[in-house]
């Protein structure tokens, strides 16, 4: 069984042998004071981008796609210019998943 770090979007999925089963993203809290970020044009399909911008770490990608379950059905190819999405204040991360 394979050990994620914190970053990982399969910290909490659990693992069958060598196989991964459905992901299950790490929880954090939903704040109201959330910001609301509408996607610019660079970061279009490129969450990672964003996330290192954000955080610092480009391993956060997942968080928008935890964040914004009913927006972002895929992480990638959901995360378009123009898309209004809510985004964690880093210090928010931080405190819930240990970085």
């Amino acid at each position: 069984m394979a050990t994620y770090s914190p970053t990982s979007p399969y910290f909490t999925t659990e693992s069958y042998g060598r196989y991964l089963d459905v992901i299950n993203y790490r929880s954090f809290t939903k704040r109201d004071d959330d910001i609301s970020y509408q996607i610019e044009k660079a970061y279009a399909y490129r969450p990672q981008i964003l996330a290192h911008d954000l955080y610092g770490d480009a391993k956060l990608w997942w968080v928008f796609a935890a964040r914004n379950p009913d927006r972002l059905k895929d992480p990638i190819f959901d995360f378009v210019d123009g898309l209004v999405i809510r985004v964690p204040y880093k210090q928010t991360l931080v405190d819930e998943l240990g970085l």
